[in-house]
Order: structure tokens, then C-alpha cells, then sequence
């Protein structure tokens, strides 16, 4: 078998706003803000055009303009990890190349949007996207959101593909951190994907977190890592009960307009986002403005 590569990702990392003109139009100024905020926040990293980035409500061009714009703003100093959310295995094969030729640093790979595959199919699209590129990739495991589940078993049929070296874990079932160590080991580098498993997964073997909410509050994001990092689980679980409120938003359909929602009020970004989603209204608006103005008032020590 061919030696994998090593996973060059650890840490906080955000799942980046795509931010828009009130007309909907790319916002490609506002999104290079937002990311470049979060890389003087102290963020490990950014994932670009995943779920909260709203991939598959931009046009491939869109896509390339985004990517182009990140790689401009974080100019080196952190990882830039591309979304690849695609119809098609070709389409998403031509991204990949595109992306490496652009600068990109690494790629967030989806199962193919809408069809739901079949394991052998699953496999087999991921295996075309890790042949196009040098890169290293990190699988995307969501099944609420993309009804497809990455299991242990297509795992373990992964394993000889040497740049596929980390899972994003968006299952809400945090046996699953487990459930993968003890099918494949250290084969594949752990990721937290949802917000309100985190503790659980970092606690767990989980190397980092691809984080909603660090868009809103990177510096308790940070914290919350950085605690559990350093063994300081009190600490950790105080920051984390005083987070859970939000971060539980991240697990909820509408989680693009919450967490859209919070950056605005937290003066960070627009809730602007393209349909068919819309913002926020009515009672869960006035909710969600509700949950941030209290942890807004009651941060946490740091």
C-alpha cells in the first residue's frame, strides 16, 4: 500500500461565510473582510464554500473567484481547504484541478450532490476526486444534511488512497469518533463538523474542529480548543456550556441564516444569503437574536 500523506490540518477551523451584495451578487471585497478577520482572530485554517459557505448556491466561476480571493488574503500563513460539492464526479474532478492550479491548499470533498450513491458509487467518487489532485483531502461526512453516511467500512476501502487523510464528522452521534479509531486507527485524522459535539470529538481523538459558529465567536472557539488541547477540561466545560445554546444552531436546518444571523449582530459579516434560502423572520429570528444577545452579554472569562 502507498504511504499516505500526512494530515497538515489541525486546529480551529472555519467553515467561511460567502458574503453577498444586498442585490445577491458575489460580495468578493466583504468575503476577503471575513476571512481576513478570522485570520487575526487566530484561526488555524479556512474552509472555504462548504455548507455554511453556501458552495451550491455559487457558479463555478464564483467558485473560482472566491478561492482565488482566500488564497490572496491568508498568503501562506494557514491552510485554504476548498469545498468540493458537486452534481458531478467530472465536475467536481475539474474544480479540484482548477483549485490546485489556483493555490488552493487542500479540499473538504462531498458526496455528489442530490443522487444519493450507493457505497461502491460513494467510493468511486471519491477515489476520481483524490486521482485529480496532489492535494490532500478531507472527507465530509453529513448524513442529516446529504443522506448519504460515510461509514467505517468505505472508510477502511479508502485507505490505500494516499491523499484522502482526514473526515470532517458531522454525524450527531458522537460514538462514531470511536467507532472510526477502532475500524481504521490513526489512518484518517478526525475532525469535528458539528458544533454541538465538539468537546465530545476533540475529547475523543478528533484532531480539530471545522467550525459554524467560530464565524460569530472565534475567540471562545479558539478557547474551548485550546482547553481541551491543554487537558483543562473544567474550563473547557464551562466555556462550552455557556457556547451550547449557539452552537447547537449548527445542527439545524437553517443553520447558513442562523450563523449568518449571529456574525451580523457580532458586526462581522450580512446575513445576506441566496435563495432558496432566506433570512431569518418571525419567531425564530427574534429566537436566534434572542440566543446571541445573551451570549454576548454573558462571555465567559477568558
Amino acid at each position: 500500500m502507498t504511504t499516505p500523506l500526512a494530515c497538515p490540518w489541525a486546529g480551529v477551523i472555519p467553515a467561511a461565510t460567502t458574503q453577498f451584495t444586498p442585490d445577491l451578487a458575489l460580495d468578493l471585497a466583504g468575503t476577503q473582510r471575513v476571512q481576513a478577520a478570522l485570520l487575526g482572530d487566530g484561526v488555524h485554517g479556512l474552509v472555504l464554500m462548504g455548507t455554511v459557505g453556501e458552495g451550491n448556491s455559487l457558479s463555478a466561476a464564483e467558485k473560482r473567484a472566491v478561492l482565488r480571493g482566500a488564497v490572496e488574503v491568508a498568503a501562506g500563513k494557514v491552510p485554504v481547504i476548498a469545498g468540493v460539492s458537486e452534481f458531478t464526479t467530472a465536475t467536481a474532478v475539474d474544480f479540484v484541478r482548477d483549485a490546485e492550479a489556483l493555490g488552493a491548499g487542500g479540499f473538504m470533498v462531498l458526496p455528489a450532490m442530490v443522487y444519493v450513491p450507493t457505497p461502491h458509487e460513494l467510493e468511486y467518487h471519491f477515489r476520481q476526486v483524490a486521482q485529480a489532485t496532489s492535494l490532500p483531502i478531507m472527507l465530509y461526512n453529513n448524513p442529516p444534511s446529504y443522506r448519504v453516511s460515510i461509514g467505517p467500512d468505505t472508510l477502511a476501502s479508502l485507505a490505500d488512497v494516499p491523499n484522502i487523510v482526514a473526515i470532517k464528522e458531522s454525524a450527531p452521534d458522537p460514538r462514531r469518533f470511536t467507532d472510526i479509531i477502532n475500524a481504521c486507527g490513526t489512518r484518517f485524522t478526525l475532525f469535528a463538523g458539528l458544533d454541538d459535539i465538539a468537546f465530545e470529538g476533540l475529547t475523543l481523538g478528533a484532531r480539530g474542529w471545522v467550525s459554524g459558529l467560530t464565524n460569530a465567536f472565534p475567540a471562545e472557539s479558539l478557547a474551548l480548543h485550546e482547553s481541551i488541547m491543554a487537558g483543562d477540561l473544567e474550563r473547557a466545560r464551562r466555556i462550552y456550556r455557556w457556547f451550547m445554546p449557539l452552537l447547537h444552531l449548527d445542527s439545524e436546518p437553517d443553520l447558513v441564516q442562523s450563523i449568518k444571523l449571529a456574525e451580523q449582530l457580532m458586526g462581522r459579516g450580512s446575513e445576506r444569503v441566496r435563495p432558496p434560502r432566506l433570512p431569518l423572520r418571525g419567531l425564530r429570528r427574534e429566537a436566534v437574536i434572542a440566543m446571541v444577545e445573551r451570549a454576548r452579554a454573558s462571555r465567559p472569562r477568558l
